[in-house]
């Protein structure tokens, strides 16, 4: 085990983005000394991450320097952020960087725009540092999948750092970044910060836009910050939310005060706050002690810190792992077809003597990887004519019990708590002989999608049998996505 590679403990990366802000806001510091301590640390570490697929350091700069002739002329800051750079998840679309979802299909391809979470970093004045690796398109839960190979976990460079969003967290975990942009379907946002000791937040479906986000399963996808600390998350996600008129699914709602709910929070008093341990996500075959003893300390702290635990039933959740795996692939099978080899992205046998379906045929073999293949066919097949109310129109039956489950549950609880997966960061190669085991490591987190709320990963100490990371997840109701700061908080500052 390697612990080489997480942030330092004194300098400037072992800043919080908060404190960097006013660092630089001050001018204790330029945002382009910041900024190239950031990419140094990248050029310094990524040989053994393999965190980014593009590190953009002329445009970073640039960005920078744009932000210190700002606040040199004594305008401003653009945002809390201003001059803090992010390192973003290549599924956001850029005009400057290639955007290629870690895939074959789109290697290369320049976006003639940027996507709306894009824009809004640029407007705040925050530097993309460059993009970060994923499972291809954002199928698979430890970048295993990703056609550039997989991002390594800085605790243990020998362990995934999680997925689909493993290069985000292992740039924040490592000091490359202070702040990241992620996704999440199913938990890969989630996911990703409890096996790396970061923070990552999903906002409730439709309050981040997806405009620009390649779409892996549209009703499910949410974009959404991870950072170390639980008010630099509050800080970048009051930047990226927000309604957005190129976004059919966007909201419009205000966006909660997450900032001030995090500031609050950090007094660590839950007095007076009930929170729900959920039955079916509280332990069963195959789940590590040290996960479940980290859960276990993590509800006594709670509850010393003046919380109410209550215990609730979701009896649906026992069914919404494979009512997931069906709906899923069936948007995404239908999303990926635009990756057709005709319009842009690889092509392969135009040689002048094939036909327009043997080219697609050729380009879409050649270009996906074997992951994305097989939920295409789970997909197509589900949906197909004899088989889509066995399979997808019950699997929508069981995400209407799931969303009445934690309807229930809200009856009784402010927030729900959970662990976040059932082990910690597994080896590489665990489980490629068992594509369903490894299914089965998204099942705390992915019925949060299916119902379209919100929820948070925070840290929550180590498991003691592997010394690798546990994280705490926090779930609270649509457009309540301040409880999660409140709580996130109030349990980071008591674990101080």
């Amino acid at each position: 085990m390697s612990t080489v590679y997480t942030v330092p403990g004194e300098g400037l990366l072992s800043l919080t983005a908060a404190e960097l802000a006013e660092k630089i806001h001050s001018r204790e510091l330029t945002s382009r000394e910041v900024t190239q301590a950031f990419l140094d640390r990248i050029a310094e570490t990524d040989g053994e991450l393999n965190a980014f697929l593009h590190v953009g350091a002329e445009e970073a700069l640039a960005a920078a320097d744009a932000v210190d002739a700002s606040l040199d002329a004594g305008e401003k800051p653009a945002s809390a952020l201003a001059g803090v750079p992010i390192a973003l998840k290549d599924l956001f679309v850029t005009t400057d960087a290639p955007t290629t979802a870690a895939s074959k299909m789109l290697e290369g391809w320049m976006s003639p725009y940027d996507a709306t979470v894009t824009v809004r970093l640029r407007e705040a004045g925050i530097p993309i540092l460059g993009k970060t690796n994923l499972d291809e398109f954002a199928m698979g839960s430890s970048t295993e999948n990703s056609a550039y190979g997989p991002s390594h976990n800085p605790y243990d460079l020998e362990r995934t750092a999680g997925g689909s969003g493993g290069g985000t967290s292992a740039a924040v975990a490592s000091g490359q970044a202070p702040l990241g942009i992620g996704t999440d379907t199913g938990g890969s946002i989630r996911q990703p910060a409890a096996l790396t000791n970061t923070v990552g937040v999903k906002p409730t479906y439709g309050t981040v836009s997806r405009y620009g986000m390649i779409a892996a399963a549209s009703s499910l996808d949410q974009g959404g910050p991870s950072a170390r600390t639980v008010l630099d998350t509050a800080l970048l996600h009051q930047v990226i939310a927000g309604p957005d008129k190129f976004d059919a699914t966007s909201v419009d709602k205000p966006v909660p005060d997450v900032v001030a709910a995090a500031k609050e929070g950090a007094g660590g008093d839950l007095t007076g706050v009930k929170v729900g341990v959920i039955k079916q996500l509280s332990g069963g075959a195959g789940w590590q002690q040290g996960v479940l003893d980290r859960f276990q300390a993590g509800v006594e702290q709670l509850t010393s810190q003046g919380a109410e635990i209550v215990e609730v039933d979701c009896p649906s959740f026992s069914e919404a792992l494979a009512a997931y795996y069906l709906i899923m692939p069936s948007e995404f099978s239908s999303n990926i077809a635009r990756f057709d080899g005709m319009r842009y992205g690889l092509r392969v046998g135009d040689d002048g003597t094939r036909s327009a379906d043997e080219v697609m045929s050729l380009s879409r073999a050649a270009g996906f990887g074997p992951e994305v293949k097989r939920r295409i066919i789970l997909g197509t097949y589900a949906l197909s004519v004899g088989y889509y109310d066995a399979y997808y129109l019950q699997a929508q039956r069981v995400r209407n019990l799931v969303a009445r489950d934690f309807a229930k549950a809200y009856e009784v609880a402010d927030v729900l708590v959970s662990p976040v997966t059932p082990t910690t960061a597994f080896k590489f190669g665990a489980f490629s002989k068992d594509p369903v085991e490894m299914y089965n490591f998204d099942l705390c987190t992915l019925p949060l999608n299916l119902a379209g709320l919100c929820g948070m990963s925070v840290p929550n100490g180590f498991a003691a049998e592997d010394d690798m990371p546990v994280g705490l997840q926090i779930m609270a109701p649509a457009f309540q996505d301040d409880r999660l700061y409140r709580v996130g908080a109030a349990f980071e500052a008591g674990r101080k």
